[in-house]
Formats: C-alpha cells, structure tokens, sequence
C-alpha cells in the first residue's frame, strides 16, 4: 500500500475527515467524531511512509512479533499505538483491517451517547 492508497482508504471510512491540524503541516491526521485513528507524516523518514493509528494492547505485541514493519506508535502510549511500514511486510489487506480496527477502538472509548450518533451515520 502506498500513501495514496492509504489515504484515499482512511477517508472512506464512515465519517472520516482529515487534516493537518500541528503547525508543521508535515502530519497528516484522520479521525471521526472528532478523535484521531490514524496519522501519517507526508514526508518518508528513511524513504518509508509509517502510518500510526490505534491498537488494542493485546493485539499490538502479537502484530510486532509477527512483522517486522509493525513497529511502536512514535510519541504515543507504549501499546496503545503501533506505526506501520508501508510497502513493508505488512499485507495491504491487513493494514485495511488495522485501520479498521482502530476506528473501532476510537469509537469504542466514546460517551454512549457519541457511539449512538456515529452509529446513525450513513457513508
């Protein structure tokens, strides 16, 4: 998956916007309900793309075992964040799936109240 794909991706998530929201405009964010599941930094560090996004704790050291392009979030919580190579070892179809996953952690820490109006939107 290149950046791209990783964007036009992110964005087709139900609800999902982005932004460059630090004033660098180098990290490019994506989030619903107004919290973040994902950002990437537009300019490759080591000629890599890494996409950050949330994880469950649990499943973040099983997937950093397994590959080797799963890596800890930069600047966040030890497992609550993995960064991810793109164009790595990495199954495009998984990336997907993590992507996926951690809009269902965000939106799984929401009020009760937030997760009903998110329910309710329509893609």
């Amino acid at each position: 998956m290149n950046i791209e794909e990783l964007r036009e991706f992110c964005l087709s998530v139900k609800g999902a916007d982005e932004s460059f929201p630090f004033l660098d405009d180098r990290i490019l964010v994506f989030k619903v309900m107004g919290k973040m599941f994902a950002y990437v930094n537009i300019e490759p560090k080591d000629a890599l793309f890494r996409v950050s996004m949330k994880c469950d704790p649990d499943k973040s050291g099983e997937l950093r075992d397994q590959y080797e392009g799963v890596v800890n979030g930069q600047h966040t919580k030890a497992l609550e964040w993995n960064s991810i190579c793109l164009e790595s070892d990495v199954p495009d179809d998984l990336i997907k799936e993590l992507i996926l996953h951690s809009v269902d952690e965000v939106i799984r820490k929401l009020p009760k109240k937030l997760q009903a109006a998110y329910a309710s939107i329509e893609k």
